[in-house]
């Protein structure tokens, strides 16, 4: 049996005015989350793991946008009925953090298999909506993250770090 990398992206997609996309899961109706997904082999860079899983849940290619390493990595615990899927005794993953802006609320194409429908919201109802608190999480930094490139409409916190990471595709 092929096991999970228990290391993977989770990839915040949004508007300038900072709409966010939703997706909810097929295997859990009612969870709604941005795109995630594992690296494919040890190797894989975490740019490419992002834009593989953008392009396989959304069919929105990141490379005509702009992808944006967070330079932001967190551990959790997996959720006990998804161990299954990992090596036995992993109990935990890390998770890298992306942005990808994209110009307008685009049309999605669904992998039927993974989600059911998508949507959406302004960035404070998606974190909302979030059944991961880390995502709910990674969604209200894009607010702070966008005040720094301007977005419309943003207040700046205070500190910054524009210079951890890279654009990937897309203008910088």
């Amino acid at each position: 049996m092929s096991y999970k990398i228990p290391e993977s992206v989770l990839v915040v997609i949004y508007t300038p005015d900072l709409q966010v996309l939703l997706l909810e899961r097929a295997d859990r109706p009612g969870f709604w989350q941005s795109v995630t997904g594992s690296l494919d082999t040890l190797d894989e860079p975490l740019a490419l793991t992002a834009a593989r899983e953008v392009a396989e849940e959304t069919g929105i290619i990141a490379g005509e946008h702009q992808l944006t390493d967070w330079g932001h990595a967190i551990q959790y615990d997996i959720y006990p009925q998804w161990r299954h899927r990992y090596a036995e005794g992993v109990t935990r993953n890390t998770e890298h953090w992306f942005g990808l802006r994209v110009a307008d609320a685009l049309p999605v194409t669904l992998a039927p298999r993974e989600h059911l429908q998508y949507k959406w919201l302004r960035w404070q109802q998606a974190a909302q909506q979030c059944f991961s608190s880390s995502n709910a999480d990674a969604i209200r930094q894009l607010a702070w993250r966008a005040a720094g490139a301007g977005a419309p409409g943003v207040t700046a916190a205070t500190g910054s770090d524009a210079g951890r990471h890279a654009a990937v595709g897309g203008q910088p």
